[in-house]
């Protein structure tokens, strides 16, 4: 597959620019494995992140937020709850929603809890890896845990048959990163194997997605510029890094200090 230098990566800056002019609060009903991690990197890119899931204030934190993000990492029934009462409302006021269902073809309570939200909650955007995908949209699973068994090139024909059932983008994480919908099917190439061996940068993509979807209209266009951004940020950082641990502290840093030079000799995407 050939990737040629993306001609639109000042569309993915915009979006960046965005974030650091308005500093949207993202809302994230996430796991406990990455809270911190994920609320790093919104505070990297100019976001502001709150991590909330009692029942009794999501709806009033849903008020205040320009997206929410929904992880089911760590589930529990009273978390379940919350996520349903805050899609609920971010559905009332329009608010962008990004669902992460990790590890819902793990177990037959994460499959059915994943496939329940997606009919209540109707995403504006589903975001995970290939096994994840395939599992949400009927076609078997094929995950270890939380980690994925298929290629995303694999799973593409499941992402457009999602995006039309559920009426939803969808984001699917691996090698080569796959962003569909209805109409349009994006490819990025950017991102290193070391981002693999650190936890929770699906979740992280997640958070960043939901991030760019409360500056940007377009979930198309958020989803894609959010895997490219999260793809040239870990390239840089893993230059920067001895290894998974370092990793980590300059993923943040290259967040932080993005221009639009580097997403300009960096980005790789096909189509879209």
């Amino acid at each position: 597959m050939q990737f040629k230098k993306y001609e639109r990566a000042d569309m993915v800056w915009q979006d960046v620019r965005g974030l650091r002019e308005r500093a949207p609060l993202v809302l994230n009903i996430t796991n406990y494995v990455v809270m911190n991690n994920t609320a790093n990197a919104l505070l990297a890119i100019g976001a502001s992140p709150v991590m909330a899931h009692a029942i009794e204030e999501v709806e009033d934190m849903v008020a205040l937020a320009g997206a929410l993000v929904i992880n089911i990492g760590t589930l529990s029934e009273p978390w379940v709850a919350s996520m349903r009462k805050a899609g609920r409302a971010a559905q009332q006021r329009r608010i962008p929603v990004v669902f992460d269902p990790v590890g819902c073809s793990a177990t037959a309570y994460r499959t059915r809890t994943a496939q329940a939200l997606l009919e209540e909650v109707r995403p504006t955007i589903v975001r995970g890896n290939a096994s994840e995908i395939r599992a949400l949209a009927g076609a078997g699973g094929g995950a270890r845990g939380v980690d994925s068994r298929q290629a995303p090139d694999e799973v593409l024909d499941d992402a457009q048959r999602l995006s039309r059932s559920a009426g939803c983008v969808v984001s699917v994480s691996g090698a080569v990163d796959i962003v569909a919908d209805n109409a349009r099917v994006a490819k990025i190439a950017n991102g290193h194997a070391m981002m693999t061996r650190v936890t929770g940068m699906g979740c992280t993509a997640s958070a960043v997605t939901g991030a760019l979807a409360a500056v940007n209209a377009s979930a198309f266009e958020a989803a894609r510029n959010a895997m490219v951004l999260m793809g040239v940020a870990g390239e840089m950082a893993v230059e920067r890094a001895a290894g998974p641990g370092s990793l980590q502290m300059h993923f943040l840093d290259v967040l932080h200090g993005m221009r639009e030079a580097d997403l300009t000799a960096r980005a790789r995407v096909q189509g879209g």
